[in-house]
């Protein structure tokens, strides 16, 4: 990742009270549900499992964002 992407990602969490892991995460979550399918870049059974442990593991993912 570029420097000045991580800085600007790290600046935006810290104005929203966010980690940067949580912002990564949000946005990798982001790009798996919405972006890549779109482009058919992730095969259908990867995507239902990302989809699985993301809800599985959501309340974990908020705790661990506080």
């Amino acid at each position: 990742m570029r420097a000045t992407l991580y800085d600007d990602l790290t600046k935006l969490a810290k104005d929203n009270g966010q980690t940067t892991t949580y912002v990564l995460e949000q946005a990798a979550e982001h790009y798996l549900r919405f972006v890549a399918p779109t482009q058919n870049v992730v095969r259908p059974e990867i995507m239902a499992h990302v989809r699985r442990s993301v809800d599985k593991n959501r309340k974990l993912l908020q705790l661990l964002a506080q």
